[in-house]
């Protein structure tokens, strides 16, 4: 069969293109595209308002709060050890050391400790920030959260730092506040830069929250050593009551493992990796219920647990003024 004659005008295309080599790289996808970048606002839209500095500031606490635990779990050294400007002169963690974690586990927490600072860094720099707050991250101050969330004086006293699967439950304690906590300031939000920041990480939180409950759901019917009795499943469940409790507005937790499928995704399954409510839609917490979980006290405006001496900020300091 004959070959049919290549068009003069494609023999000089392909000449003026630039020669392939094994070793170039694939043109980009990104430059100047604009169908790679966001749409831009709409003409006279405002980049961040004033209050939207002071609901964005507000999860630095809890922020500063994994930051140090993810960290120090798994490297033994603190936010400083990465960027001691981070923390503006704010005091290090009380009682916060490396757990006993396997290699894997530690993978993880070091992870989600360096994400943390990311997103210390990111709103700091830009909506401003505050001073890192007096934190406890002592086995004492968890064992009282397990103390309270399975309503018995634990015996011998839970270790939070003893293993990966304590490490892990005392883990699950936290990413679900700053979540729901991200979520519930969304509605508060005006400016484009404000809600982009917002949604960045809530995307990343959420994920955090997932992994963890994720990795506890694969051991969910393992007794916690040395409980007898008590399963990783029933802890989930008894912490997520006592954050639901703390707070003062209502069941918006859940454990990994539901005892009513009804709870469940579509009402169909007693599993229960992703925690949300009706639709499968994330839980919003306001800054009050994120205070009172974190103090443990039930009260914004009565300082303690994981925040001995209150949160810092705008919102958590204008608590004080009502009391």
């Amino acid at each position: 069969m004959a070959r049919r004659a290549v068009p003069a005008a494609l023999l000089l295309l392909l000449h003026l293109l630039p020669a392939a080599t094994p070793d170039a790289p694939p043109p980009s996808a990104g430059g100047d595209d604009p169908r790679c970048h966001p749409s831009p606002p709409r003409r006279g839209a405002v980049a961040v308002y004033p209050s939207d500095m002071a609901q964005l500031q507000f999860l630095l606490n809890a922020k500063f709060v994994e930051a140090e635990w993810f960290l120090h779990a798994a490297l033994g050294r603190g936010v400083d050890s990465l960027d001691r400007n981070l923390s503006a002169g704010g005091p290090p963690p009380s009682g916060a050391r490396k757990a006993a974690l396997d290699f894997r586990t530690t993978e993880v927490a070091a992870e989600l400790g360096y994400q943390e600072v990311g997103h210390i860094r990111a709103i700091t720099q830009s909506m401003g920030g505050f001073p890192r707050p007096a934190i406890d991250l002592s086995d004492g101050r968890f064992a009282a959260v397990m103390d309270e969330a399975m309503g018995a004086r634990l015996d011998p006293p839970f270790d939070a730092y003893a293993s990966s699967v304590n490490f892990l439950l005392a883990s699950y304690i936290l990413p679900h506040i700053t979540t729901s906590a991200a979520v519930g300031i969304s509605p508060s939000l005006i400016g484009f830069a404000s809600k982009r920041l917002q949604a960045s990480i809530l995307a990343v939180e959420a994920g955090q929250d997932a992994v963890i409950r994720l990795l506890l759901y694969q051991r969910a019917d393992e007794v916690v050593a040395p409980y007898k009795g008590h399963t990783v499943a029933e802890f989930t469940r008894r912490i997520s009551d006592w954050r639901n409790g703390a707070s003062r507005c209502g069941a918006k937790d859940e454990g990994v493992k539901v005892l009513d499928r009804r709870q469940g995704a579509e009402r169909r399954t007693i599993s229960n990796i992703l925690g949300a409510g009706d639709d499968s839609l994330g839980f919003a917490r306001t800054p009050a219920e994120v205070l009172r979980i974190l103090y443990g006290s039930r009260n914004e405006q009565i300082p303690g647990g994981f925040l001995p001496r209150g949160g810092n900020g705008t919102i958590a300091r204008g608590f004080f003024q009502l009391a």
